[in-house]
């Protein structure tokens, strides 16, 4: 039994035994129906293919979009699509033809606005876990700080999907694991390239992160993202193993390579008060997972809506919006990437509990659900055109900035 199986209680038994009653979506695929012929596949390159169709929900007729990525072809291969740092946003379309990508869509949830802290700039950082070609870029922020609907029971902002180094994708949760070793003690680290740090603890932000202030790193708490600033911080600038600088307040502008900034909010700023320059400080991090033993090629956040066959207990069957999902199918090697239209002859979306659903009757076992609303994208070089653009219509007209999404890019 895997991880996700004991998390959410999941078992192949169960699954069997709601197949053999022939328990299948809620929702109906327009034209997807064994009774009508399916929207037929256009090849965007060997192993991708891209189709439209409409869904019959709850809150009426909605229209998708659906990349089908074979992992099983070495021409095809998957990838974080993200602007070089984890405190900027790009449109991913921008995104996928600066990388070049073939296609993408949005990905994680971010800090898209801090009007409860006034002269704090949102930071546009995501909110979960992040790696990119096998580099950890951040870690989760704690799950009070998060922006986004409410996790369904039992997941966390350091869920993940992401495709390993066995060129298969699976769901995850990906916790930080690291330390600040100084002259008087080991400092556990609470934070990697974070918009938000938990209370009492300490965070390293490195060049990963970009240019902008880290002052919203110590505001809000564990459990109220609304929550004042802390009036006690501390940072200090490391840089070949030992501290070159100190502030109260944390700082901003661009972080050379080779130097960490370690930031602390109440206890952690205490302790980082001890050091003073040339103290001798090592700064270690590591993002672990929790069920996989293959390294991650990729990794990004959100959160799990089908986990074996079967939605996770507990989502929202009530509130439609427009969604953006990834399912998984055939062990790993097949991916399924959905989008729907945010224009208003289709803005009518899916409730989360429809998500799970539509995901499962396109053939995922696993899916999980990305940003949505205006962030929600798909952009394709779609054949006989030599850019990458938005194939689906996103809200408001035009894409949103945002920080991350999947990228896929085919040779073939």
């Amino acid at each position: 039994m895997t991880h996700r199986q004991r998390r959410f209680g999941v078992g192949r038994s169960v699954l069997a035994f709601l197949a053999a009653l022939g328990t299948l979506a809620g929702v109906a695929l327009v034209g997807a129906s064994p009774a009508a012929a399916a929207p037929a596949w256009t090849q965007l390159a060997t192993g991708v293919q891209y189709r439209q169709f409409d869904i019959n929900a709850t809150a009426g007729r909605t229209h998708a979009h659906l990349l089908s990525v074979d992992l099983r072809d070495p021409r095809v291969r998957v990838e974080l699509l993200y602007p070089g740092a984890v405190a900027a946003r790009a449109t991913v379309s921008g995104l996928a033809t600066a990388q070049g990508a073939l296609a993408g869509v949005n990905g994680d949830f971010f800090n898209i606005t801090e009007t409860q802290h006034p002269g704090v700039e949102a930071t546009g950082a995501s909110v979960g876990p992040a790696i990119a070609q096998g580099r950890a870029l951040k870690g989760a922020v704690p799950d009070g700080q998060r922006f986004g609907p409410a996790l369904p029971p039992g997941t966390s902002t350091e869920d993940v999907f992401g495709v390993g180094t066995d060129r298969r994708a699976r769901l995850d949760d990906l916790a930080l694991d690291g330390s600040v070793r100084t002259p008087e003690g080991r400092l556990p680290l609470g934070g990697l390239n974070q918009y938000a740090l938990p209370v009492g603890s300490v965070g390293a932000f490195t060049s990963d992160w970009g240019g902008m202030s880290r002052v919203r790193a110590t505001c809000g708490t564990d459990t109220n993202r609304a929550a004042p600033c802390s009036t006690d911080t501390y940072e200090v600038t490391v840089r070949g193993g030992q501290v070159v600088a100190t502030s109260d307040t944390p700082g901003g502008g661009p972080i050379a390579v080779g130097t960490t900034e370690v930031v602390g909010r109440e206890a952690g700023a205490q302790q980082l008060r001890h050091l003073s320059v040339g103290s001798a400080v090592t700064v270690q991090h590591r993002l672990v997972a929790a069920s996989a033993w293959i390294p991650y090629r990729f990794a990004l956040g959100g959160y799990p809506v089908l986990d074996d066959g079967l939605p996770l207990p507990g989502l929202d069957d009530t509130v439609s919006a427009v969604r953006t999902a990834v399912g998984i199918a055939d062990g790993g090697r097949r991916l399924y990437l959905l989008a729907l239209d945010g224009a208003v002859a289709y803005r009518t979306g899916l409730t989360i509990a429809e998500v799970a659903d539509t995901m499962r009757t396109l053939g995922s076992v696993d899916a999980f659900s990305l940003d949505g609303g205006g962030s929600t994208t798909m952009a394709a070089r779609m054949p006989g055109t030599s850019s990458v653009a938005a194939v689906n219509h996103p809200s408001g007209g035009v894409e949103r900035p945002v920080p991350n999404g999947i990228g896929v890019f085919s040779r073939g």
